[in-house]
Formats: structure tokens, C-alpha cells, sequence
């Protein structure tokens, strides 16, 4: 999963996405972008963050993600993974804070891939040395 942040065309969901400076969701948001990463927003309640178009859910894009990043407490991470799970989608990444062993035995149950022990800001910045 972490070759596909080598081709900055592939879509990023960032779940979580904020227009609050202070919250990571909006950190991560503003540093993907000025790395050159094709990402969009998911936040059910802003319908623009940093001046992008904000989707209320994963399923309301038009392409499927080759990622999705989560920074959301995990009880809420839990609950919309599963729906994705059983929606097709197979690609999930969940920044520091996010995961769970929860979340991780049931992507594991499923065959799903993921990441939960890095985080993205980091890996973007790091990714040719992969």
C-alpha cells in the first residue's frame, strides 16, 4: 500500500478532515496537498474544507480510493470501516491515534490490508525509500 503514495495521482479519502488548524485532520489535509497528493476530504459536517470540496461519506466519490486514512477516535474508525469493508473497499491506513486492536483483528479477519503504525505525513516525505 505504501508504493501507491509513489504515484501522487492515486486518490487519498481522508476521513476526519478539519478546518480547525489545531486538529490533525487538517494538518495531514494541508500537508498531502502541499506534497503534490491527489486527497479529498470526508467529513460529514463541512462541506468545504480548506477551500476543497468535503464528501459527506467515502461511497459519495466518484473514484475508488487507493486510500483510506483515518483520523478519527477508533470507536468512531470502527464503525465506518466496516461499512467499507462490506462496501468492496480494500485499503486502509489509520494515523496514531486511530487505530485499534479492534479495527486491526477485524481488517485482518476480512483479508483486508492496513496500516496502523505510521503515520502518513511521515511516509509521504520518506516514500522513496521504501
Amino acid at each position: 500500500m505504501i508504493d501507491s503514495l509513489k504515484n501522487k495521482k492515486n486518490l487519498i479519502a481522508l476521513i476526519g478532515a478539519s478546518n480547525d488548524k489545531n486538529k490533525y485532520g487538517n494538518k495531514i489535509l494541508l500537508d498531502l496537498v502541499s506534497k503534490g497528493h491527489n486527497v479529498v476530504p470526508v467529513n460529514p459536517k463541512e462541506p468545504t474544507i480548506a477551500g476543497l470540496k468535503s464528501y459527506k461519506n467515502v461511497s459519495e466519490l466518484s473514484e475508488k480510493p487507493s486510500i483510506i486514512n483515518f483520523v478519527v477516535p477508533p470507536s468512531v474508525g470502527f464503525e465506518l470501516t466496516k461499512d467499507l469493508v462490506e462496501s468492496g473497499y480494500n485499503n486502509f491506513w489509520y494515523q496514531p491515534g486511530a487505530e485499534s486492536s479492534e479495527i486491526s483483528s477485524y481488517l485482518e479477519s476480512n483479508n483486508k490490508n492496513y496500516i496502523d503504525d505510521k503515520c502518513i505525513m511521515v511516509v509521504t516525505r520518506l516514500v522513496d525509500n521504501y
